[in-house]
């Protein structure tokens, strides 16, 4: 009998259908001399056949993810920076234009969006639990409060700013198993014309891509349109819009409302119908992902195996929270990649969860150049190779493993 466990948005059964085994936590990049035990977890992923919600099987404390050392900046990639800047510009250009409105982030990170916001003069206000990145985005002016969002949190801030005209999100919503608290959060705060954006990885580009290492820890959801709009419906909003965009491998931004308060758009009913013709809500469809992602597994760890037999040097490029979910399902360590260079400050001189591959400063990628990389930043891989054509011109070659295995 395949494992299930109980719905976290409608106590339906999720069954479980892929298994990525013992994974630490993803971001939490240990000293070398540090010896106290590291924390591991069994990362399984399963699908509700009553709200077609697909979810973790098992919850990691929050606590454990998101603190005051969480190491993760938006500001950290010029296409994020620039896409942020987007969005701020598009909200004040359209939800933001009344008289002294009022826009609040859930995981507002270093502030990267909202500092377009205040340098507009507009109200708004970040809410992030995590306390480094959080002191980053006050010291550019923004204001943040340390907290987690759940529905106290809410009421506490329409007591003290009054109604949210715009509630935003961004790689955040996935995170928070507790939705019921934070969607009556939203109830609470939301002005009654008002909207709540939020954009996340989407299922159906993980399926399609194969991108299975967009499943770790602090991803607890996995939405589509379908999902969203049954979870919406059980919490009295409305799923009124939707857009594709293309940062981080394929997301989906998302736009509810109070029932009646908009209408609900053409691409809302164009993606509900895609989805249903790819067969996105079929437990057969997700099985048949687990099974690719297996032969992915087998390939990656066969081509790094002759690799090195073959005396070549592999190197990882990106210490992202994804590469723990790679390393740790393949068992890739430092026998097969000598380190994985990054510019994340946080991350340098430190190890990889759970495989305890050395991450290093950018500068060592070049002293000197391996012949291969291993691009665990794929999602910023024009990015990446258009910063990196020296290592191209010196002979070196990428490794990829999405959406199959391959060397370019």
């Amino acid at each position: 009998m395949p494992n299930t466990t109980r719905c976290r948005i409608c106590g339906g059964t999720v069954t479980e259908f892929a298994d990525f085994g013992r994974q630490p936590l993803s971001d939490a990049f240990r000293r070398p001399d540090d010896t106290t035990e590291e924390f591991f977890y069994r990362l399984a992923v399963g699908f509700c056949g009553t709200c077609t919600m697909t979810q973790l099987m098992a919850e990691v404390p929050r606590e454990k993810m998101f603190h005051e050392d969480y190491p993760y900046v938006s500001r950290g990639s010029a296409v994020m920076r620039a896409h942020f800047r987007g969005v701020a510009q598009r909200f004040l250009d359209t939800e933001l234009t009344g008289a002294d409105p009022f826009v609040v982030e859930l995981g507002s990170n270093d502030g990267t969006m909202l500092k377009v916001v205040a340098e507009a003069g507009v109200r708004h206000l970040g809410v992030e639990p995590s306390g480094a990145v959080a002191d980053m985005a006050a010291a550019d002016g923004v204001n943040v409060r340390k907290d987690f969002f759940e529905e106290a949190t809410a009421r506490d801030i329409r007591e003290g700013n009054g109604p949210a005209n715009v509630i935003y999100a961004a790689n955040t919503l996935c995170h928070i198993p507790y939705m019921d608290s934070i969607l009556a959060g939203v109830d609470a705060l939301l002005a009654p014309d008002g909207v709540f954006v939020f954009e996340d990885p989407y299922l159906g580009d993980i399926v399609a891509r194969n991108s299975f290492d967009q499943i770790y820890d602090e991803h607890f959801y996995f939405f589509t349109a379908r999902s969203v709009a049954e979870m919406a419906a059980r919490n009295g909003l409305s799923l009124v819009d939707v857009e594709r965009i293309p940062v981080h491998g394929g997301e989906v931004r998302y736009t509810l409302a109070r029932p009646g308060a908009r209408p609900v758009g053409d691409a809302v009913t164009a993606l509900l119908a895609e989805e249903e013709a790819t067969g996105l809500a079929d437990l057969t469809t997700l099985a048949a992902f687990a099974t690719r992602v297996g032969k992915i597994r087998d390939d990656l760890v066969t081509l790094l195996t002759d690799l090195k037999a073959k005396g070549e040097r592999v190197v990882g490029y990106g210490a992202t929270a994804k590469s723990a979910t790679v390393t740790n399902y393949c068992g890739i360590g430092p026998d097969l990649v000598e380190f994985i260079t990054d510019t994340t400050p946080a991350k340098q001189h430190r190890l990889a969860p759970g495989s305890g591959i050395p991450v290093r400063p950018a500068a060592d990628f070049a002293d000197p150049y391996p012949g291969y990389a291993l691009l665990f930043a794929w999602n910023h891989a024009e990015e990446i190779q258009a910063k990196e054509t020296a290592f191209a011109d010196a002979g070196g070659r990428w490794i990829t493993y999405v959406p199959d295995v391959r060397v370019v």
